[in-house]
């Protein structure tokens, strides 16, 4: 499939012994059967594994606990970015060939789309690619421009009865509503969308500004919120405050170098506005902790900080907007995140890197084994752990 060069094998020898960078660290065998396939009915259901870094104790719990492990004078951060139905399957106009693509992102000024695809033959430039809809109806038309320097496809939308104007003037994401599917990724149902996904695989609190929509796959945990879980939290004076790190493939890209420090983040976009920014600045000030929810948030919120102390490491945060490529491994010291709930992650992926940074390898190495020995749920759709 299309995806699958993005994801490692699941069945790897288990860790090595400590050898810092090597990428060995951060490999370990994982049971099949332990790759969620579906989310619970209920999302507050998932188990949370609570991990202590003071103590290293690990307790077990449901996420539906959130309101009592969390304190009054706490931020939590959410990651309200939308996903987008960014994956599309159609056929080259001309030749009738097989064609499948993802959508990556657009340049609002031009019309001009950038696109992950595979096809069989070379696609030509000025050449048509025409779009199944969900229920595999031939649609939407997109014209090839070329490459970029990265070889994604660029191409733009052409002009339809349900899109009309210039390709500048045309949503994308209005397109790839009528004219996409959810990007689940292959560990789940080999990548195949089911209609419940639409609602699945997406946040409760992401939010509905078009400028807001540019995901290719979801901030896994906060797939756990619910309203009511969200105004349960609220309840015990616990802080809300939100940041957007529209989340790229490149996320779930496999480490490929054996030494980490040689690996190449990719670059995500991000943005963290005044009153995120005041909200936390003061809870924090206050002795309170910033909860960052997932490893999304924690990109931006590592991107925005400012005041370094020198010692420790410790900043306050700052308004921002931009494309990070922040790669948090060890030993980085963290500047704004005084906790961390996230999900369990891929082997080899930069994702266990920054949890381990976070928590310590020996005590994530140790989570993980007993995870698995107490049968959780991993991945997208999985459990998740709550690191204090």
């Amino acid at each position: 499939m299309l995806f699958d060069r993005f994801f490692p094998t699941l069945f790897l020898r288990p860790y090595a012994s400590f050898r810092m960078p090597s990428l060995d660290l951060y490999d370990y065998e994982l049971p099949r059967e332990l790759i969620a396939q579906e989310p619970l009915q209920n999302r507050v259901d998932a188990r949370l594994m609570v991990i202590d870094r003071a103590s290293g104790e690990i307790e077990h719990h449901h996420v539906r606990d959130l309101p009592q492990l969390l304190r009054a004078e706490d931020v939590m951060v959410k990651n309200n970015s939308r996903v987008v139905p960014a994956r599309l399957f159609g056929r080259r106009t001309k030749t009738g060939g097989r064609w499948q693509g993802l959508f990556l992102r657009s340049d609002r000024a031009t019309g001009v789309w950038e696109l992950l695809t595979k096809t069989r033959g070379t696609l030509q430039t000025g050449e048509t690619i025409t779009l199944d809809d969900r229920d595999a109806r031939a649609g939407g038309e997109l014209m090839v421009i070329g490459r970029d320097d990265q070889g994604h496809l660029l191409v733009q939308p052409v002009p339809n009865e349900s899109f009309d104007g210039p390709p500048q003037a045309i949503e994308p994401g209005k397109w790839l509503d009528k004219y996409g599917r959810v990007p689940i990724p292959p560990y789940i149902r080999d990548g195949h969308m089911v209609d419940a996904d639409v609602t699945n695989y997406q946040t409760v609190f992401a939010s509905t500004n078009p400028e807001d929509a540019g995901s290719v796959a979801a901030p896994t945990a906060g797939l756990h919120f619910t309203k009511q879980l969200l105004d349960e939290i609220a309840k015990g004076q616990t802080a809300s405050a939100e940041v957007t790190l529209h989340v790229g493939i490149g996320t779930f890209r496999p480490i490929e170098v054996d030494d980490i420090d040689q690996h190449q983040m990719h670059e995500e976009w991000g943005r963290i506005e005044e009153d995120a920014v005041e909200t936390i600045n003061d809870r924090r000030s206050g002795g309170g902790r910033c909860v960052a929810v997932g490893t999304t948030s924690v990109r931006v919120l590592e991107s925005c900080v400012t005041n370094r102390d020198e010692t420790n490491g410790r900043g306050i945060a700052a308004t921002w907007t931009g494309a990070t490529d922040i790669f948090i491994k060890p030993p980085y010291r963290f500047g704004v995140v005084d906790a961390l709930m996230t999900n369990f992650h891929l082997p080899k992926s930069s994702l266990l890197v920054l949890v381990s940074a976070f928590a310590g390898h020996d005590l994530i190495r140790r989570a993980y084994k007993e995870a698995i020995a107490n049968e959780y749920r991993f991945f997208s759709y999985g459990d998740a752990m709550l690191i204090v």
